[in-house]
């Protein structure tokens, strides 16, 4: 662990109390020095820290803490979690892709304060802006097939609307296949890469990046996103909300981790559908087709009754909601 994050972890340990740099010095084993710039690193990154002479220092209590020992504090599940907590990197997927080719062990989790380079579906761009979010990978390494990966997404969802209803009492929906929305508004984004293994026909690694916004960014979203992207909350990022719901994310996660090839979570991800009796436009490469979404099914994929009454199931394809639904 980096010195200015187990800096802030004693703060936070310790919020509301001044503790000497001395106090900081002798616990970490580090120099009085060391922890001073490490404060002023800190204070660099915008946390803000309150130092008085002969007191010490003492972390404001409105300071959000995203740090490995604040998402750890939180954490309950018993699979073998390893975090890693870095204020700005490319994309957590990217990071954490090069990782699995060097050997990582599954259950690496990279989670991030921002994205330079953050990714969506379709070779979008998935906006990260520092503060407002939580965006993180997660490592597998699935006993699965290739056609059964479709669950690690959706087991994704159903952990984020799960983690989401549990610490905030708010319902959010999941639009196939890989969004969850609140409000009618989408407030979290799943890109799941993976590579396979073609000797087995199972795969080598799984990576599901998982985005939440937490608060709307100053300023708003930009204009491209801004009719269909929403956040948890209205105002600023409660404090450590982003550190119990990380936690949280991961913990229901590996609990259906655990099912993931029987698919126990299906029946909560048909029933938190948002596209269920929506009318929609579906692309399929070159093709779209216009219909009713009438269900998911236990494989989940897209259930549609063509506007020609013919039913259809999509594994994969690119929705849209026709306006007025």
């Amino acid at each position: 662990m980096r010195i200015q994050d187990a800096v802030l972890d004693y703060l936070n340990k310790n919020r509301g109390s001044y503790v000497s740099g001395e106090e900081i010095a002798a616990s970490l084993g580090v120099t009085r020095n060391a922890v001073w710039k490490a404060i002023k690193k800190l204070e660099e990154d915008g946390q803000r820290i309150d130092a008085v002479p002969r007191r010490g220092y003492a972390l404001s209590v409105d300071s959000d803490v995203l740090s490995v020992g604040s998402v750890a504090r939180y954490l309950q599940t018993d699979f073998p979690v390893r975090l890693d907590v870095r204020r700005e990197v490319t994309s957590t997927n990217t990071v954490l892709k090069a990782e699995a080719e060097r050997g990582a062990d599954e259950g690496l989790v990279l989670i991030a304060e921002s994205q330079t380079a953050g990714k969506g579906r379709l070779g979008r761009r998935f906006q990260s802006p520092v503060g407002t979010g939580i965006y993180f990978s997660l490592l597998l390494r699935p006993k699965c097939t290739a056609e059964q990966s479709l669950f690690i997404t959706t087991a994704s969802a159903v952990a984020v609307c799960q983690a989401i209803e549990t610490i905030t009492g708010l319902e959010p929906q999941i639009k196939w296949v890989n969004d969850v929305y609140l409000n009618g508004r989408k407030i979290c984004g799943i890109l799941t890469e993976a590579a396979i293994d073609f000797e087995s026909g199972g795969l080598q690694w799984a990576i599901p990046g998982i985005g939440i916004n937490i608060a709307e960014p100053e300023g708003g979203f930009p204009e491209e996103i801004r009719d269909i992207a929403g956040a948890l909350f209205d105002g600023p990022c409660p404090v450590e909300m982003r550190s119990r719901l990380a936690a949280a994310v991961i913990d229901r996660f590996f609990e259906l981790y655990k099912g993931l090839a029987e698919g126990r979570f299906i029946e909560e991800y048909k029933r938190r559908s948002f596209l269920t009796g929506k009318a929609i436009s579906f692309s399929l490469g070159s093709d779209v087709f216009h219909g009713v979404v009438t269900g998911i099914s236990d494989e989940a994929h897209l259930l549609v009754r063509l506007d020609s009454g013919e039913e259809r199931a999509f594994s994969a394809g690119e929705v849209q909601i026709h306006k007025g639904f």
